[in-house]
């Protein structure tokens, strides 16, 4: 398989930098894969996972939102925030979902409410799936991969029924 360089960079430091085969990223517009030679592109990221295969190897990190972007030389990724979901910690996703809870609380602009609601619950969607990875730091038990996946599918299908007007 043809392989490409990409690079991650949070404001902290450079999270990868590398050949690899494939890397999976949340777009705000929907999730998508990117291979060698694909059309260039620029997007904005949703907090979610980003999953990189290079060879044999699966490397998943969490972002927290940014923007990706696709050219002839490989993929960038412009983190706001991003961390290997082996080093995330409960408290961070906790403490993310409560400052955008309090910016919802804060705004009179229905518009600007139902953003900050949706990444809300995108956040929760990251709670749901780290919270059953392995290495997460909250005390909890590990989850089968096959919860982890129906706790996803139900938090993003909540997402999507409360960003459906209605």
């Amino acid at each position: 398989m043809a392989t490409f360089h990409f690079d991650l960079v949070s404001p902290e430091k450079l999270l990868f930098s590398g050949e690899v085969d494939q890397v999976d990223v949340p777009g705000s517009e929907g999730d998508f894969g990117v291979l060698a030679g694909h059309a260039p592109l620029v997007a904005t990221l949703k907090p979610g996972i980003i999953t990189v295969y290079a060879g044999n190897d699966r490397q998943r990190i969490v972002v927290f939102g940014g923007f990706a972007e696709v050219s002839p030389s490989g993929l960038t990724i412009l983190a706001d925030n991003a961390m290997p979901v082996s080093e995330l910690d409960a408290a961070v996703i906790a403490a993310e979902i409560k400052d955008v809870e309090e910016d919802i609380a804060d705004t009179a602009d229905a518009a600007l409410r139902d953003k900050y609601q949706r990444k809300v619950n995108q956040l929760h969607a990251v709670q749901a799936v780290a919270s059953g990875a392995a290495g997460v730091r909250s005390g909890r038990p590990v989850v089968a991969s096959s919860e982890v996946s129906k706790r996803w599918e139900m938090a993003v299908a909540q997402s999507k029924r409360q960003a459906t007007p209605g």
